[in-house]
């Protein structure tokens, strides 16, 4: 392959229209006109002494864990799944599953509480949530979970903290 047909072939990739990149593109971009929560006006900066560095590397600056250090790929008990900083709740367990990536995964979110964009650093188009309250990172959506909706929300570990359903939620952070 020489410079000229990978360079067409980029090409070809952004030029593409969202429609062909996923169902889970045309999810995201539906749900992002349906959340009735207000989002914080907060600097990510402001955000470093309230979560660990590794959480404020994948929330704020959109890194990476690696896959399979998560204590949350075990996690098998009932609860929520909140945002490591504004503490939204994002993830309920019961939409949970090994989708054998090594990085905690659900099926759907809780409605409204994630927000949208596209993300080319793998120079294809993903589709990348955060957390709309904060803005954090959490993770990428693809069209290849299970049924019946068929999508893997596929999220850091450490841009989240697991809450047993027997304790209360904490308060939310501002």
């Amino acid at each position: 392959m020489n410079r000229r047909t990978l360079l067409q072939g980029f090409t070809l990739l952004f030029t593409l229209p969202p429609s062909l990149y996923s169902r889970a593109t045309t999810a995201a971009t539906q749900a992002n006109a349906e959340t009735s929560v207000v989002p914080l006006d907060k600097p990510h900066s402001a955000w470093r002494a309230l979560v660990s560095p590794a959480a404020y590397a994948v929330l704020f600056e959109e890194d990476t864990e690696p896959p399979g250090s998560s204590p949350l790929n075990d996690e098998q008990r009932d609860g929520t799944f909140i945002c490591a900083a504004c503490h939204l709740p994002l993830f309920d367990s019961q939409h949970k599953f090994d989708s054998g990536t090594g990085w905690p995964s659900f099926t759907q979110d809780i409605p409204g509480h994630t927000a949208f964009s596209r993300d080319f650093k793998l120079f294809y188009p993903r589709t990348e949530y955060h957390c709309v309250r904060c803005g954090g990172h959490q993770g990428h959506l693809f069209d290849d979970g299970p049924p019946p909706r068929g999508e893997r929300w596929c999220n850091n570990g450490v841009a989240l903290r697991f809450i047993p359903r027997s304790e209360p939620l904490p308060a939310l952070r501002s």
